[in-house]
Parts: structure tokens; sequence; C-alpha cells
């Protein structure tokens, strides 16, 4: 009997011993502990330690206390911290309940009276609250059907095999082959309703995009109606079996009427006068070659030395060989623009006189004119811009003197970037044509890159012992056989100009062409790698494609086209707060592309880029307003940042912004307004007291 009892004190003993002394940290679904940060590096918490917590929205304790008390007993936290859903309970549809207008917590059950005709799903009478909301809708649902007989779908088939549907069901239909719904798709759903099914479906005759050779879809489109009309072009350098470089295809019962195929343009060797020359001398061209040509017995050229072969044919006009050339009197005057060198009384044949438009003008054509056997070249043209430019673009980690926009074409703005940054590339940017040059980079200074030594082999190399050099360092160096030194400069891990001792001359580009349907540009200058030439075509005609000719590799990129305004969409529609990046026109060809883009601290909804079909633009986008965080709206309500370092005047729609109570104020709104979301431009603050 002692051994017993001795037995039993040992196991009453460990019991005890073995009882509960601390708390770990609470875990609470859809809960947070008052200053939790701040608490819980201290646990586990001895007993009788005291701490509140609250719960998100659409939940709350048991207790319904916003802050509700619980404490480390030996036997844990109690009361036991939990956050229960709150379920409100609305007016019901097509019954009724006397819980309407009560709100309810997560386990209790309200009963639900439908009237005639009607039930709750599954015939049930009651539902509960439950962690994610109600366990089925408040609502009565009719108990009436539709009969599959009642529906027909033509050119397709129900694709489900019930004989009937509840009101509020959706089944699918499918069409067959050759047919789609009314929107496109290759099936569709229709519905129960209480007075039938919601509409009788119908699949309609539809062909599918079609892939064409060398050509390209101007629509975007991956199905047509019937009779619905394709539009197409030929690629750069094509052209149709007829010679044209668009067209047209019409879906019908068969199909597409016809599937266009566009072949090479070919441009022929051309009749040459006496004494002229050409290279290469071949029977066809393809879009893009060029044709060089030269004098024989030492006459004079008069005229471009090459061309080039376009679409549209050879451009400029072939030159002719004269054995006496005429000398030019002084260059015409410019309408709002300037010669750039100072004048002279006589001009030599060939010799080049270039242009400058007067500040806030825009130069359409070639900049230089030439004397072409006594007789000057086509003067280009100085137009007004229409299009003037908006906000300055922030430069990241950089700043620009602000001024009110809009800026006239031509009107240039200083960058600066802050302290421990340096600036890459041009520290001004200018308004052309309506918008704004290309931003120089701001670079963490303590981040430049380095430039390794240049690996080609010259001569002369200064500071030859390195093999790395820091940004902005400038070194000389001379090709081998060459006594000229160059210099060049380390750009941030790049060399500029790059080291070159190949002796590789780039290529100039002919003149360049005269574009049909503009103002005359016809010159018999070259030009270099990376010049562009703007082209103003007629009245009555607008520009498609690019709005200029640019040199690349020898040839001109992709000229521009002018076409007829009256085939098109209007300018594109304003968007508040926005505009479109390109230079407008006044008319637009189908097909046609324009991008928007916000002001600076407003975001964009929706596609940036638009389309022209049928004459209506697709739909704009909209810019959303950012919103201003109040230095007064935080003093009023004693916050502050909570990260200093992220000091934010401005924030997007969906940014997030943490604050915190300036000491020694503290927090008189839930926790989690602290971390506040920008919600199209508006924002609530929390507040402390």
């Amino acid at each position: 009997m002692l051994l017993s009892t001795h037995v039993l004190l040992i196991l009453w003993i460990s019991t005890v011993g073995g009882q509960v002394r601390h708390c770990d940290f609470p875990k609470i679904n859809h809960g947070i502990v008052y200053e939790e940060k701040k608490y819980k590096p201290s646990f586990p918490v001895p007993t009788g330690k005291l701490f509140y917590y609250s719960c998100e929205y659409h939940f709350m304790s048991p207790s319904r206390s916003f802050w509700t008390r619980i404490t480390c007993t030996e036997g844990g936290w109690s009361p036991t911290p939990k956050c229960l859903r709150l379920c409100f309970f609305p007016f019901v549809e097509n019954g009724h309940s006397a819980s309407s207008g009560h709100t309810y917590l997560e386990g209790d059950t309200v009963q639900i009276a439908c009237d005639k005709g009607y039930s709750l799903p599954n015939n049930q009478s009651s539902i509960t609250c439950a962690e994610g909301g109600w366990s089925s809708p408040p609502e009565c649902i009719s108990t009436k059907t539709c009969l599959k007989a009642d529906i027909v779908v033509g050119n397709g088939f129900l694709s489900e095999s019930e004989y009937a549907y509840p009101v509020n069901k959706e089944t699918q239909y499918k069409c067959k082959p050759g047919y789609t719904t009314a929107d496109g798709k290759t099936s569709g759903t229709v519905q129960c309703l209480q007075g039938g099914w919601s509409i009788q479906p119908s699949c309609i005759k539809s062909c599918d995009r079609p892939v064409l050779v060398n050509a390209r879809n101007k629509s975007k489109n991956t199905w047509f109606k019937l009779n619905d009309r394709l539009d197409y072009e030929c690629h750069e350098g094509y052209e149709s079996q007829d010679g044209h470089t668009s067209g047209s295809i019409v879906c019908g019962e068969d199909g597409w009427s016809h599937l266009p195929v566009c072949h090479e343009i070919e441009c022929h060797l051309p009749f040459l006068e006496e004494n002229v020359d050409a290279d290469p001398k071949q029977e066809k061209y393809k879009v893009g070659d060029v044709l060089k040509f030269s004098c024989r017995q030492r006459l004079r050229r008069v005229g471009p030395d090459s061309v080039q072969c376009y679409q549209f044919g050879w451009s400029p006009n072939f030159p002719t060989c004269k054995g006496q050339v005429q000398s030019c009197g002084q260059p015409p005057e410019l309408p709002n623009g300037k010669i750039k060198d100072i004048k002279q009384e006589r001009y030599e044949h060939s010799e080049v006189v270039e242009y400058d438009c007067n500040l806030n003008f825009l130069m359409k054509g070639p900049k230089k004119i030439q004397c072409v056997d006594g007789k000057w070249t086509a003067l280009p043209t100085c137009v007004e811009p229409e299009k003037t430019c908006g906000f300055i673009p922030e430069l990241e980690n950089g700043y620009g003197q602000p001024f009110s926009p809009p800026y006239r074409h031509g009107v240039s703005v200083v960058l600066n970037c802050r302290n421990t940054y340096t600036m890459i590339g041009n520290n001004t940017i200018t308004c052309i044509d309506g918008m704004w040059t290309e931003l120089p980079e701001c670079v963490a200074t303590n981040q430049l890159k380095r430039c390794e030594r240049p690996k080609l082999y010259v001569r002369g190399l200064s500071s030859s012992y390195m093999h790395e050099f820091n940004h902005n360092a400038k070194i000389n160096y001379r090709c081998t056989g060459k006594n000229i030194y160059v210099q060049t400069i380390c750009i941030n891990g790049k060399w500029d100009p790059e080291p070159d001792c190949t002796g590789k001359k780039k290529q100039l580009c002919p003149p360049p062409p005269q574009i049909p349907n503009a103002h005359n540009m016809l010159t018999t200058v070259n030009y270099q790698e990376g010049e562009k030439v703007a082209v103003l075509c007629k009245e009555n005609y607008v520009l498609h494609k690019a709005k200029e000719l640019v040199c690349k590799s020898g040839l001109w990129q992709s000229p521009p086209h002018c076409i007829e305004s009256t085939q098109y969409c209007g300018a594109p529609p304003p968007v508040t707060n926005g505009d479109i990046t390109s230079f407008p026109l006044s008319a637009y060809p189908p097909g046609s592309t324009v991008e928007y883009r916000c002001q600076s601290f407003y975001e964009l909804r929706g596609s940036p880029i638009v389309t022209c079909r049928n004459g209506q633009w697709s739909e704009t986008p909209t810019c959303i307003d950012a919103c201003v965080i109040s230095e007064d709206n935080m003093n009023k309500n004693n916050i502050q940042l909570k990260w200093k370092k992220n000091q934010k005047i401005y924030a997007k729609t969906g940014d997030f912004v943490e604050f915190e109570c300036k000491q020694p104020h503290t927090a008189r709104t839930a926790i989690q307004s602290f971390r506040g979301i920008c919600r199209d431009g508006k924002f609530e603050y929390p507040t402390c007291e």
C-alpha cells in the first residue's frame, strides 16, 4: 500500500512539472497582435503576461471587441485567440427570413423560407456562416426548368446530354467546322432563365486568318464573318501579280475569294547616255540595290553619283556627263531658315550649301543643296510643327528645371544628376516634333564601369602599361602605318568612339529619293550613316509608316509613302493627362497604329497601342491619377512615412505606402490601416492620437 502511494505521488509531481509555464507567440488566422513587430522577439513569455489582438476586415473576435485581451496561463492563452467570419444577411429575393438585415458570426445558422416555385440550392432550408462567407448564396432560385427540345442551334449543336435544365443553369453549344459564334469562337453558352432560354444561338460562316506569301494582313483579327473584307499589303520590295503593293480579299461561302502572292519587285538596267558608265551592270536589280556612276574621257558628272532601286523605280534621276559645267550664283533664301555658312559670291559646280531652320521650325526635305551645272538643287521646307511636348520625362536619380508645359519645338532643357550620381549621355534634351530626345542616364558614381585596354594592335598607346581605365579616362593611339593620333574616352565601360584600325570607310548613301506625291526634294548630295531626311507630303496626302528616311549601311531604309488622305481615320482621340508619342496627322490609313503615353505620375490603364480599323480607332487607354502623399495630412494625423530612406511624395495606383506614429503618439485606427494602398488617385491615411 505504501509503495502504491509513493508511485502515485511521483506521477502527480511529474504531471505538475509538465504543466505549461510559458506561452509561444499566438498564431491567429485573419488577426494580428498589437505592435506585433515590437513584441514578437520577446516570445515565449511567462504566465500572467497580457496582450491584445484585433481581427482584419470582415472578421471579429468571439467577444466582438475591436481589441481583445488574452492572457498567458498555465493552460495556454485564455481566452483562445481567434477571429471569426462576419456574415451580413441581406434581404432574400423570392423568399423571406426573420434574419434579414442582421450580422452573424462564423458558425451561426439562419433559416430561410422561399416563395412557391423557388428553393435554396439542394432544397435546403438554412445556410451557415463559414470562414469564406455563407455556405451558399442567400437567394431563392426558381425550380422551373428549360427543355433541350426548346432550343435549335443553327449550324451547330448542344454539347451536353441533359434534357432539362434548372433556372440559372448554363449549357454549352458548339459550331460545325467552318462556322463560329458571333464573337468568332467555336463554342458558346446559353442560360436557362425564368422565362426560358436566354437566346436562340446560331453559328455563322467564317474564315480563319489566312497565311499570305510575302505579304502581311493589315487587320489583327483572327477570324472573319461572311462578306468581311481583309486588306493586305506586300512586304517592302514586293508587289502582287497585277503590279499593286496592296489589295483586299473577301470571305465567301467557300472561304477566301483568293489568296494573293507577292513577288519581288525588280528594277531594270536603265538606258544610259553616251560616256556614262554604271556599276554593277546587271539585267535586273532588287529593291535596295545601288547603282554607281562614273564618266568616261575625264568628263564632269552632272547629277548624282549613285541611285537606289525602290518600289517605285530608280531614284533620283540618272546623271549625264559633260565637258564643261557652269558655276552658280548665291544660293536662294530659305523662308523661316538660313544658311549655316557665310555666303560666297560664286559657287563652283558640285559645291554644297547647308541650311538650318529658325528656332521653333522643323526642316522637311534635304538640309543640303548642291550647285549642279549652274543650277541649285531643291530647297528644303521649314514648317511650324503643330505638335508640342508635354511634361519633361522623369529622369531616374536626376532632375530638370521644371516649367509648365507645353514646350514648343526646338526648346531644350538642361538635366542634372543627384549627388553621388554621374550623368552618362547628353545633359540636355530637346523637344523635336512633339517628342523629347533621348534621356541621359544617371549612374551611381561608385558603380561606374571601367574600360578594358583596346585589344587591337596599335602603336603609341598612352598609358600602355595599364589594363583597365576609369570612367572619363582619355587615351591617344595611332594605328600601324599612320602618323595621326586619335583620341577616345572611356564612358561607363565603353570607349567612345570605339578604337578602330581596320581602315574601313563608312558607306555613303545615294542622294535621297523623290518620294511619289511628296514635295520636291530632288538632290544630288550623298548622306552619311545615321543621317535622316524628313518627308513632307503634298496637299491631300498623308504619311504612311515612317515619317523620315534613314541612311543605314549605305542604303535608305524603308522609305515612307504619301497616300491620299481620303482613304482612314481622323486624328486619334485625346486622352486626359496623356498624349500620343508620334507626330499627329490629319488622317490615317486603315491599319495605322499610334501609341499613347501618360504624363509623369499618371499610370496608363488599357493597351497603349490603338489601331485604325474601318474608319474608327480601337479603344483608347486612360491615365489614372497618382496619389499625392501630403505632408499637411501626415502632420494632421500625427503620422510619418515608416521608411525614412523612401520619402515618397507621389504613389501610383496600386502602390503600397507604410506609415508609423510620430513619437509619442499611439495608433488610433486599425493596425492594417498603417499600410495603405493608392486607388485611382485616392488614399486613406491612418490616425494616431
